[in-house]
């Protein structure tokens, strides 16, 4: 996790993570954007919905992957999310 707002969260994903070595050179998730998606954050038992907004190739590091959170959740709801997480820099 690189970023959240109350908006949405940034992810970089590295492509290591994502396919097997011979797929890596050709590999785009540019499909993935407006995909719906279920996040699972186990150490606050909390489960967030949302989708893929937007995606950006970042060479070797991998992939920064964008998600905005459903329209149903609560803004109260997200301004808590992001007090609970850890600052910028503290994310691992």
């Amino acid at each position: 996790m690189i970023e959240a707002s109350i908006s949405g969260i940034l992810l970089m994903v590295r492509r290591e993570d994502l396919v097997p070595t011979a797929l890596r050179k050709n590999l785009n998730i540019d499909a993935l954007v407006g995909d719906k998606i279920l996040i699972h954050l186990p150490d606050l038992n909390l489960e967030i919905a949302g989708k893929v907004a937007r995606t950006r190739f970042m060479g070797k590091e991998g992939f920064e992957i964008g998600i905005d959170y459903s329209d149903d959740a609560p803004e109260y709801w997200r301004e808590c999310l992001v007090d609970l997480l850890p600052a910028p820099g503290e994310f691992e």
